[in-house]
């Protein structure tokens, strides 16, 4: 994969062709996105609670294991026997929302918590890709 340099500025200036300053970069997304291949894993995101932090429903979420976990990181965990994606408040053993529309869910000494990883980044695809989401669900 190669990396095309787009520029983002106001205004246009000169005449110049954009191509130019054109310049490929061997690249690959997983060394772009993946420090710790090995404690890497993607999800699939479903639903809409963390809308606020730009995750949208169908988004890929790289998570790493290894990543010591910090307060207000985003992370996906086992809660209660399912998978969420929620920012984690250490100082209240919370799992927030990035949403208004959802409460917050303490976690208390009886639930059943283990936090998988912390999410790294966010991909978003804008066509409808059936197999991503069906390579995802195996």
């Amino acid at each position: 994969m190669f990396v095309i340099p787009i520029y983002i500025e106001a205004g246009i200036t000169g005449f110049e062709s954009p191509a130019a300053e054109y310049k490929e970069l061997g690249l690959s997304l997983d060394e772009l996105l993946i420090k710790h291949p090995h404690a890497t894993f993607i999800g699939l995101a479903s639903g809409h609670s963390m809308v606020d932090a730009k995750i949208f429903d169908k988004d890929l979420l790289i998570v790493d294991r290894s990543v010591a976990i910090q307060n207000g990181d985003i992370i996906v965990a086992t809660y209660n026997g399912s998978f969420v994606c929620k920012i984690i408040d250490t100082n209240k053993r919370q799992l927030l929302s990035a949403s208004d529309l959802y409460k917050p869910v303490s976690i208390y000494e009886d639930d059943q918590f283990k936090v998988e990883g912390v999410v790294t980044a966010c991909i978003r695809t804008f066509k409808n890709n059936k197999s991503v989401s069906s390579l995802c669900m195996r």
